[in-house]
């Protein structure tokens, strides 16, 4: 009997030696690394852009970057779902930015506001448009993502989905800001000017002079489990026909993810953004030419829609941390920032200034 307990141990020893030499070579696996970037939207900032408000803009920049990588860091599932939708309201809750509570106002001086989030592994996604009572629209779109089988809901019924589902929702005053009220009443002095020099009265067809408040504002982040996420949220332009839609809530347009090339969130101007699915198109160059996400974004943002004559930028992330900021000579500036796990400091700039050079 002895014997044979002696042949089983050693039986046993043989078939286990293999797997302990295993683990005895194994290396540990390096972490995947975490980046989150963000953007406040291109074109004009306010004309007199003091130091102070500088640093105020600098300041919630920094902190949608720092409460978005907190998220990352806790590494649960789809934390770079988490990432960008906490970035992004934080940049919605300031009247900085035109999303959320900054957000512009229509031709009639009512705020209709847009928001689309996306996944890249599974790529669903959810977007709201046309909100005027959501607090925070992006939270609203990632609800229907989650909750709904739709992709888009609008007006009143994306309103009514979001008290449903017990989303934080304001009175339409909420919206209501000094700044942006300002530029409604500019705008509208300009459309009369250039209604009287054309000395005809306008047309129900004529669209009103464009502006150039975008300040769109918008996230895209890579979380441990290598997904990666985009979001957009913004207010639209500046005296817009109520009922007017941009590419924001528009998969494709001005948000897009894809775990297989990038996440892209954009900015600038809409129309174009559509017609061009721009999110869309510099996500298919990565992924079926495999030209990195900087020749990707210059060809679409200073390439075909420059060639275009219209402005935008965007912030497009790589499943390897490969990231590009980008913006056309006709956008002006765009202010943005990001965060990695290499050093977890929020990098952030606005007009012309450049960006730290990254690891």
């Amino acid at each position: 009997m002895g014997a044979r307990i002696r042949f089983l141990l050693l039986s046993l020893a043989l078939t286990l030696l293999p797997t302990a030499w295993m683990l005895a070579d194994a290396k540990p696996q390096p972490q995947r690394k975490l980046v989150l970037i963000v953007h406040g939207g291109e074109g004009d900032l306010p004309e007199k852009m003091t130091p102070e408000l500088e640093k105020k803009h600098q300041e919630v920049l920094a902190e949608a970057l720092r409460r978005g990588y907190a998220r990352l860091k806790e590494g649960k599932k789809g934390a770079s779902l988490d990432a960008v939708e906490a970035a992004i309201r934080v940049l919605e809750d300031s009247p900085l930015f035109n999303a959320g509570k900054g957000a512009v106002f229509t031709h009639e001086g009512g705020n209709e506001l847009d928001a689309a989030i996306m996944e890249g592994k599974d790529k669903k996604a959810g977007a709201v448009a046309g909100v005027s009572i959501i607090k925070n629209p992006i939270s609203a779109a990632r609800a229907v993502m989650e909750h709904s089988p739709h992709v888009l809901l609008i007006g009143r019924g994306a309103e009514l989905f979001a008290i449903k589902h017990k989303l934080d929702i304001v009175h339409p005053d909420y919206f209501w800001t000094e700044q942006r009220w300002k530029e409604l009443q500019d705008a509208r002095k300009k459309e009369e000017k250039q209604r009287g020099r054309a000395g005809s009265r306008q047309r129900p067809e004529d669209a009103p002079a464009r502006q150039r408040h975008f300040g769109t504002v918008g996230a895209v982040a890579l979380d441990g489990d290598g997904n990666l996420a985009a979001g957009t949220s913004t207010g639209g332009m500046t005296n817009k026909w109520s009922g007017r839609v941009g590419d924001t809530p528009i998969i494709g347009a001005g948000t897009y993810a894809d775990n297989d090339a990038c996440a892209v969130s954009c900015t600038g101007w809409g129309e174009y953004f559509i017609r061009y699915a721009v999110a869309h198109d510099i996500t298919a160059r990565v992924k079926y030419t495999r030209c990195s996400v900087k020749e990707a974004a210059e060809a679409v943002i200073n390439g075909q829609l420059q060639k275009a004559g219209a402005e935008g930028g965007a912030i497009v992330l790589a499943p390897t941390g490969a990231f590009h900021i980008v913006y056309n000579p006709l956008a002006g500036q765009m202010s943005r920032g990001y965060i990695t796990s290499g050093e977890e400091t929020p990098h952030t700039a606005i007009l012309d200034k450049p960006l730290p050079k990254r690891e």
